[in-house]
């Protein structure tokens, strides 16, 4: 009965490891020479969490491999692996010939447990070197057309083979993933500072006749423009205040540093964008709730529809967006990481704005000496 161990990062990676885990044994036993039942096993490492290339991830899983006496490991980053350019999707050892490594992120942003589960079929028949590994769908015809995929021996001698997207469509990918990797929709509840903010000035809102009045003047283009500053003001005052944005000194391979920070970038806008969505649909609910159609009519004049409520709904949550921009200011920059970041990046940043402080304390204290 072979024995395989997930070795994963905390958070996203884990998740996908779990379920890989329990809808992995059957198909495996059938795909594999010999048959049979394979168990599969999860550990969670904060400690290969914190490697920062496969060589020092595959080092890492193979440690785990020792200890837990499996016959096979395979680690689950979402480490955004890349070589000469180009996302990794997998590295599979050489000097540890029992050992591999996937990388999520370059899986993309949708569907990662279909494309993590066709992806490891895959490195199990490199590392067994058994099975068929044409049927796991990895080489399907949309992905070729989206983003090859590509195995090519690696030149190296930690890595016997490896597994990659193409340089410019790849690259599309990884960044979908990161962003994924990040899982941004928990933007709304992870800063209870800004989402307090937010409700208490959507209430105000709902209850002022001069707001009421804004609204119904105001038509859908200006409503738009008004959306968009929201939500652009929100997502710029978190980045500048709480240090988000990648700097020269901390990467300085500059394409990697522009993933990193485009990333930051799509993930803050999207939480946003669903802290707006789901704010609005709160305040349309209590608009529809709270205001009589015959007390709107006398403030607005003319007739009342589902329209008009709409439009209050639309300005609430515009000034309580912009509010929970002021609000995030409240909040302490580990809490933000957290809420913004999923468990590796949210590290990498905390050790760089540690390293960042340290620096500017040498910095002090050599300016008084």
């Amino acid at each position: 009965m072979p024995l395989l161990g997930l070795v994963s990062d905390p958070d996203f990676p884990s998740n996908i490891a779990e379920s890989l885990a329990g809808s992995l044994q059957e198909r495996l036993g059938e795909n594999f020479d010999g048959g049979g039942e394979w168990t599969v096993e999860v550990v969670s490492d904060p400690v290969a969490a914190g490697r920062s290339s496969g060589k020092e991830i595959l080092d890492a899983t193979e440690r785990q491999r020792e200890l837990h006496g499996w016959d096979y490991a395979v680690g689950v980053t979402d480490l955004p692996l890349r070589r000469a350019r180009r996302p990794v999707l997998a590295d599979i050892g050489s000097e540890h010939e029992r050992v591999a490594v996937i990388s999520l992120p370059a899986l993309g942003g949708f569907q990662p447990q279909r494309r993590a589960r066709q992806l490891l079929v895959n490195v199990l028949g490199e590392l067994t070197d058994s099975g068929d590994r044409s049927g796991s769908g990895l080489y399907s015809g949309p992905t070729e057309l989206l983003a090859p995929i590509r195995r090519e021996r690696a030149e190296s001698e930690s890595i016997a083979v490896r597994y990659r997207s193409t340089k410019r469509r790849g690259r599309a990918r990884l960044l979908s993933g990161m962003v994924r990797s990040n899982t941004p929709w928990r933007l709304v509840l992870g800063m209870s500072g800004a989402l307090a903010a937010a409700l208490a000035t959507s209430v105000f809102a709902l209850t002022s006749s001069t707001v009421w009045q804004i609204a119904d003047m105001l038509g859908p283009w200006r409503q738009i423009l008004v959306v968009v500053l929201a939500v652009a003001l929100m997502a710029t005052w978190l980045i500048v205040t709480h240090n988000l944005w990648e700097k020269p000194k901390y990467t300085a391979d500059r394409e990697q540093r522009l993933l990193y920070n485009s990333s930051t970038s799509i993930t803050i806008v999207t939480g946003v964008s669903c802290l707006y969505v789901v704010l609005f649909v709160i305040n349309l609910a209590g608009s529809l709730f709270l205001i009589d159609p015959e007390l709107l009519s006398s403030k607005l004049g003319g007739g009342i529809g589902f329209g008009n409520y709409l439009g209050l709904a639309w300005a609430a949550t515009s000034m309580g967006v912009a509010a929970g921009a002021l609000g995030s200011g409240l909040e302490d920059d580990a809490t933000v990481r957290r809420a913004a970041y999923g468990y590796r990046e949210a590290q990498r940043r905390a050790n760089q704005q540690r390293a960042e402080r340290a620096d500017e304390a040498d910095g002090d204290s050599g300016g008084e000496r």
